[in-house]
Order: C-alpha cells, then structure tokens, then sequence
C-alpha cells in the first residue's frame, strides 16, 4: 500500500480511510517525508480515535525524527486521554527525549514550568486561541490552546498525577488537594486524576483526611473531600476474606453525608453528596433522595432522581412520588431520568405507564425517545412509532445503547 495514501488519511482525520487501508496491507509503521510515524501524526492532532486505531497494529514506541515516541508526544502536548491510552497499549515510562526526560520528568517538567500558564496568558491579548475539550469517557474537560502552529492542552498536571503511581511515587493528601484547587473548574481532568489517585491507595488515612475537609470554608475544598470520599464506596471493596461486606464504607459514607447535605449551601458540593448517596446501599441514602429530587439546582435533581429506581422497583410510594412530579420539571436531563426512573415501575403501577405515554408529546426529543423505550421495555407499544424512526444501528447515536436494550428485550433468543 502506498505510504502517501495512509499519511494522507491520518493527516485528514480519516478513521474510515485509514482502518480499510491497514486492513488492506498497509504498514502502521509508515512515516511521513519528515520522519514521523502515522501515529505520532495521529497524537499531534489529538485524534483519540486513529491514536485507538493505530496503536493496536504499529509499535507502540517507534520514535519520530526528533526523537520522542508517541507517550512522550502525547505528554507535551498535555493530552491527558491519549496518554492513558499509549500507557494501556504498552507504551514503555522509561524512553526518554532529546533533553534526557522520561515520560515522569516530562510531565513534571510542564508542570512545574509554568509555560501552559503563561500561554493562556496571551488569550487577553488576542494572541492565543483557546477552547474547552470534553473527555470521551469520564466526562471531564480540559483547555486546547492554539498559538500559530503550537496546540496543546493542559493536561500535564493530570498526566503527571496519573504517572506518579506507576513510578511508585505518592504525593502527600495535600498536594494532592493543592493540584486540584489550582484549576477552578472542578469538571477538569485533574480533579479527577487527583481524587482517583488518592482513592486508590486504599488507606484510612485517605478517608480520613477528606472527611476533614467537610469543615472547610472553601467550597472547593469541601467538593475535593466529599468527591474523594463518594470514589472509595464506589470503588473500594473489602479484602478482608473474612467479610462478607462488600462495601465496608458505605454506611460511614452515609453517616457523613445525611447532615452534610442537609446544611450544604453550594450546589456543586450537593451535586456529590447527592451523587453518593444516590449510589449507596444503605436505605438511609434512598430515603434522603425524594426530597434532594426538589433541590433548586437541577443537576443536584437530576442525581437524585436517577437513583430513585431501586426504591420505586420496591413499591415505595415516596420515591414513585417524586418521579412523578419531576415529569414535568423545567430541566430537560431531570425530565429524561424521570423517564428513566419511572420505567422500574412495578407492572401493577398502570397509572405509571399512561404518564410515561404522556411524555411521548415531551417539546424534547430525548425525553420522547426515553419514554418511548421504557414503555418498549414494558411491551407497551405506545411509543414505537418513535422508536422506528431511529436508526439503532449508528453507534454514534445518542440512544444507541437504550435502542439496543429495547432490541434485546425483544429478541427471540432472550
């Protein structure tokens, strides 16, 4: 296969074009008239997808002209995603650049720089183009920055968070803390780099030192400790052979909680406390989320009510309650997972079922798709003339894996 033709697919951002010219023969391997690698090319335009593509058929860390690999590509351009993603492919730590810095050293080094600060510096004086990057899978954000040829993210705080541990290294709780506080924006990838690092390790000084947090003034502080706190009952289980508990924090989390979101006046820290309890086992948590469903901040609503499922499968008539009245909610998320919640109504709730019809007139589309699927769920056939209307076969799709449910459901073979 021609080497113009697959670097001419990578510099488009051809997925398509490149994936048929691999498959045809092509070698991954491929460099450009400069020297670079089709998969450094690939992480130069922070394209996740053919960076997936490429690194499951080139190596890894074959090493462009100027010496860096595609990990050590991905580092100084800040890209958070992609360089979890050439960690999990294999990518080896301890290469190292032209100036002698391994991927740790490299992160460190624009960390501790203050260059990414300085360049969006400039955004005031027009020199610098800037804007927000959403991560495919968490969720979480980060900044692009462009200035004439140069285009990087500020990831290298969150790459450098995320790296320390497979080194063996483990910052203080505080540093830790120090690093998220100084992006305000708790959506950013460090603010998860950070909370997961410390949810990790496993250590009750870890729980400790977050729920301290809950005492303190700054709002921030306070979302870092409760954030910290939700991700070790979520992820944390007990290795104690001897328990037959399976989540060990999950009724302190809850003992912590309950009164901390009752006095919690910023809705951000609500959005977590509200997140965790709505996760937790305990039937202390379920019953707190009726009344945390009316909260003036929709998201904290929206949390609330996406957990009410378990309590309304069980019949409690609190919990169907406050499904019912956020169908008609302002928010249109709040309307959705109302949808949602309503669908674990037992088969007996018929008045459950007409509301759900109702909703097959929501002004929103995703409302009307969610209704019409958890009525599909329900053999109610009220909403197909919706549901054919889509095509469940675009991975893409908003509703490709509610469609997928719905087609399971009414397989045959289930």
């Amino acid at each position: 296969m021609g080497v113009e033709s697959l670097i001419a697919a990578v510099r488009s951002g051809d997925a398509k074009a490149v994936t048929a010219l691999l498959d045809a023969g092509a070698d991954p391997d491929t460099v450009d008239e400069h020297g670079t690698p089709a998969l450094c090319l690939a992480v130069d335009a922070f394209d996740l997808q053919l960076v997936e593509i490429l690194s499951w058929c080139a190596r890894v860390d074959r090493a462009a002209a100027d010496g860096r690999t595609p990990l050590l590509c991905a580092i100084d351009r800040g890209a958070c995603e992609i360089t979890d993603m050439l960690i999990g492919h294999g990518a080896k730590l301890w290469v190292t650049n032209a100036e002698g810095r391994d991927a740790l050293a490299l992160a460190r080094y624009w960390h501790e720089s203050g260059n990414v600060t300085e360049l969006r510096r400039g955004i005031g004086s027009g020199l610098v183009g800037s804007r927000t990057v959403r991560r495919s899978e968490s969720g979480t954000v980060c900044e692009e920055l462009s200035s004439g040829t140069l285009t990087i993210r500020d990831g290298h705080t969150a790459i450098l968070t995320t790296l320390e541990p497979l080194y063996g290294i483990h910052p203080p709780f505080d540093e830790l803390l120090s690093r998220a506080l100084a992006e305000p924006n708790v959506d950013h990838e460090v603010w998860w780099a950070t909370t997961y690092a410390l949810e990790e390790r496993h250590d009750p000084a870890v729980w400790e030192a977050a729920a301290a947090l809950r005492h303190r003034p700054d709002p921030l502080e306070r979302y870092f400790g409760a954030d910290v706190l939700r991700m070790i009952n979520l992820f944390d289980e007990d290795e104690d052979e001897d328990e037959d508990d399976d989540a060990p924090h999950d009724r302190p989390l809850v003992d912590l909680f309950l009164p901390w979101v009752a006095r919690e006046p910023d809705p951000r820290v609500s959005r977590v406390l509200t997140a965790g309890l709505a996760d937790g086992m305990d039937p202390r948590a379920r019953q707190a989320l009726p009344a945390l469903s009316r909260h003036l901040d929709a998201k904290v609503r929206e949390t609330a009510v996406s957990g009410l499922g378990p309590a309304i499968e069980r019949e409690d008539s609190d919990a169907l309650a406050a499904a019912v009245e956020r169908i008609g909610d302002d928010s249109v998320a709040v309307r959705r997972v109302a949808c949602r919640a309503l669908g674990f109504a037992p088969p007996s709730a018929a008045g459950v079922w007409d509301l759900l019809a109702a909703c097959l007139d929501d002004p929103d589309e995703a409302v009307r798709v969610e209704a019409a699927a958890r009525l599909a769920l329900r053999d109610d056939p009220r909403g197909d003339e919706i549901l054919d209307s889509l095509d469940a076969t675009d991975e893409d799709s908003l509703y490709h894996w509610l469609l997928y449910d719905v087609y399971r459901h009414r397989s045959p073979w289930n």
